[in-house]
């Protein structure tokens, strides 16, 4: 499991995200939810995040650029995600999912996204 942090830009604002290979969902703040196209969910969830429990009764589509590439994926709405090892606050975390979908892997020993195998195209059969 690993984390890398980057600033993403999320509707002509940057937001610092959290790349969490160890999380299998994304999760925004409410703050770039309120941007965003959002949906509430039927049943209230909980997501044990950071140590702490979160309450999600709403979840948004997310359309970005990491690094220049346009990704969209599903995201979990909270209040609040945390704050990372140098105490920025967290706006979204991009879980296992969302990066497996769009191929963007971790590169920890430089502390950088690997998108050499960054999905430019679908090809469904």
């Amino acid at each position: 499991m690993g984390r890398i942090r980057k600033e993403i830009g999320i509707r002509s604002r940057k937001c610092w995200t959290l790349f969490d290979s160890g999380a299998r969902n994304s999760y925004v703040t409410a703050d770039v939810a309120s941007g965003l196209h959002t949906e509430p969910i039927p049943m209230e969830r909980i997501a044990a995040i950071g140590g702490d429990r979160h309450k999600i009764s709403n979840v948004c589509l997310v359309i970005g650029q990491i690094e220049g590439n346009w990704v969209e994926f599903n995201a979990s709405v909270i209040d609040e995600i945390g704050k990372d090892e140098d105490g920025r606050e967290i706006d979204v975390l991009m879980g296992a999912t969302a990066m497996q979908l769009w191929g963007i892997k971790l590169d920890l020993p430089n502390e950088e996204l690997d998108l050499s195998h960054f999905t430019k195209d679908f090809v469904e059969f």
